[in-house]
């Protein structure tokens, strides 16, 4: 065969159609672009629900954290509250606490200076040989001050010692004192009401109740200071409360303005709590007759006054507010024969 015959030969493969042929190309490019919506539809469904999952789960945890954060928030504005309040009724407040550091800090210092020269003056030979002085006559005890009797109690002839203390408390006051003497800030305030209570009520008398169950402590702490810095050892302090509770609060604040201990509370000790008022009116009885000057303390929660108290030649009650005064049951015809309201 003529090779030009061969290139003609029905057998030989036909060329395709161009117009076919890109029919074919837009059918598949139509497919894939629809396939490819698809995918893009689905991937969109499920990033949109998961992002929405998403969404409410960091809102969920968010919600918690507000609440706790709330919580917390709560927690300490309440403490910032005790805490102010705390503040405004412990008399000075934290510059109280400042002073007592400082004082502390101040001793502190000269006791090491003085053992510092005291060592070095040993070492060096410079302590100088005390020449024995021939011993003084004994000198005659300055008389004590006898208790006033209960007809003739004014406090006019101590006058003058008592307002000295209570300007040395309130000038100068010394918070490391010894026992039995006053140890906290004392304002002019607390200073009116004790001398009101001396010279006014000659020791026997209702005194306004202040803001606190503490500012009262510190009242009547005074008081016990300035008679025991009169009399001494002789003033034993009777305290009437309707609680433990309220006890508690006292013989705390007697530790705390009067740098008390345990061993001063006692039946047989100066300071002594009661819950009733007859075994109290027993034991002042009995200090009463062994010669001793009893001071009965009487809880602002005491609305009534026992007759027997009146005896005792020195009474400290504290009187509420009239406008908030709790009511009381005059129901008990037993109480009202025996008490009196003041």
């Amino acid at each position: 065969m003529h090779p030009e015959e061969a290139l003609h030969s029905p057998q030989d493969v036909s060329s395709p159609d161009p117009a076919r042929y890109r029919e074919q190309l837009q059918q598949e490019i139509a497919e894939l672009e629809q396939r490819k919506q698809e995918m893009i539809a689905s991937q969109t469904r499920e990033l949109g629900i998961a992002l929405e999952r998403f969404i409410k789960e960091s809102l969920k945890y968010l919600e918690q954290r507000r609440q706790e954060l709330e919580s917390a928030i709560a927690v300490l504005e309440r403490r910032k509250e005790r805490l102010e309040q705390e503040m405004r009724s412990t008399y000075a407040g934290a510059s109280q606490e400042v002073a007592i550091k400082v004082q502390g800090f101040k001793d502190y210092l000269i006791g090491s200076l003085q053992d510092i020269v005291t060592a070095a003056e040993q070492q060096l030979g410079l302590i100088p040989t005390k020449i024995a002085d021939s011993p003084a006559p004994p000198s005659d005890p300055p008389p004590e001050p006898v208790p006033p009797k209960l007809t003739e109690q004014t406090f006019a002839e101590l006058r003058d010692r008592i307002e000295q203390l209570l300007e040395r408390y309130r000038t100068l006051p010394d918070y490391y004192a010894p026992p039995w003497k006053l140890r906290r800030t004392f304002e002019l305030t607390h200073s009116e009401r004790v001398a009101n209570w001396f010279f006014n009520q000659a020791g026997r008398g209702a005194v306004r109740s202040m803001s606190t169950r503490l500012q009262n402590i510190l009242v009547a702490s005074a008081i016990v200071s300035v008679l025991r810095a009169i009399y001494g050892e002789k003033v034993r302090v009777l305290v009437l409360a309707t609680s433990p509770e309220r006890l508690g609060e006292w013989r705390r604040g007697f530790q705390d303005c009067l740098g008390l201990s345990r061993e001063d509370f006692g039946p047989e000790k100066g300071m002594v709590l009661f819950e009733d008022p007859e075994p109290l009116i027993i034991k002042g009885d009995r200090l009463l007759k062994e010669g001793l000057m009893p001071l009965v303390i009487l809880d602002e929660t005491e609305e009534y006054i026992a007759v027997d108290f009146l005896r005792f030649p020195l009474l400290l009650a504290y009187g509420q507010n009239p406008d908030t005064r709790k009511s009381y049951d005059r129901s008990s015809k037993e109480r009202e024969d025996r008490d009196w309201n003041w």
